[in-house]
């Protein structure tokens, strides 16, 4: 199979399946929300679990909004990029998009007549852009992180909807020498976004930082590496601090707000201030596939 084939599939397999530690998490939310008997919660919990089922049986997308395709690829030390190995990639997500099918979303016109939307959308959804790739080397410093993995070229396709983009956050947060102080501030963040978002339960990833730049990546790389099934005590503190604002499954009530959180602290530099980039996804995101060659 092509790469341009093996990118499409990947496409669709993100917009239209969970992972096992989400089924996993999802499962287990019910089982906890019928132990309260939160009727409101456990219906909506068990209508999106069959929303999954359905998607994937019938490679129907997830949600409606398609969400925008995100690229990061991990090059092991031991391998080269293939011969139009960007362009083929682009090139897999257009077929992926069209076969999907995706949402139309690109917008027609120059730079400002984009900004405005004067000019209308294209019917294609092969139309929008992919966000420009990343490509970084695998983090030896991961749980998972294997040798093996150094003779290899991890493609990994991320779909991020509009909701979660505009209730994300980065930006700096004097630390005060105390890391609960960053943890602590990062949670009033998502409290307040979580309240806004709907689409409820919600899996915050957060990545914090040097840059702005530098956090929004290490975000991305929480949610392609974050594992619903295997969360630390910090990841489990921020969750259970977020519950406790008894939103639930779609902002009907329940104990239930968020799944679990994905975190990702990477290097620090001598400062006064921490950069942390958070996003609140909700519950169909992480939308994620990984290609491997």
């Amino acid at each position: 199979m092509s790469l341009e084939d093996m990118v499409q599939n990947a496409v669709i397999k993100a917009s239209t399946t969970y992972s096992q530690d989400k089924l996993d998490v999802f499962k287990r939310a019910v089982l906890y929300e019928k132990s309260l008997g939160n009727s409101n919660a456990i219906w909506t919990l068990e209508t999106m679990i069959r929303n999954e089922e359905i998607a994937r049986k019938s490679k129907l997308p997830l949600c409606d909004d398609t969400g925008i395709p995100h690229v990061l690829v991990e090059l092991g030390n031991n391998r080269q990029l293939p011969e139009n190995f960007i362009e083929n990639i682009k090139n897999g997500i257009k077929k992926g998009l069209d076969n999907l099918p995706a949402r139309p979303m690109a917008v027609k016109g120059s730079d400002l007549i984009r900004l405005e939307q004067s000019e209308g959308l294209y019917d294609e959804p092969s139309m929008i852009e992919t966000a420009p790739i990343s490509i970084d080397s695998f983090d030896k410093n991961h749980i998972d992180y294997d040798e093996a993995l150094e003779d290899e070229i991890h493609i990994h396709i991320l779909l991020l909807g509009g909701g979660p983009e505009i209730r994300s956050k980065t930006y700096r947060v004097f630390h005060k020498h105390d890391n609960k102080v960053i943890i602590d501030e990062t949670i009033l963040w998502l409290k307040d976004s979580l309240k806004l978002l709907g689409c409820t339960p919600a899996i915050p990833v957060i990545g914090i930082g040097r840059t702005h730049y530098e956090a929004s990546h290490l975000m991305i790389k929480a949610m392609v590496y974050g594992n619903l099934n295997q969360q630390s005590d910090t990841e489990n503190y921020i969750s259970n601090k977020l519950n406790q604002l008894n939103i639930g499954p779609m902002g009907l009530k329940g104990s239930i707000t968020v799944l679990g959180t994905f975190l990702n602290i990477g290097p620090q530099r001598a400062s006064g201030v921490r950069i942390v980039s958070a996003r609140p996804c909700c519950f169909v995101e992480p939308r994620k596939w990984t290609v491997k060659i």
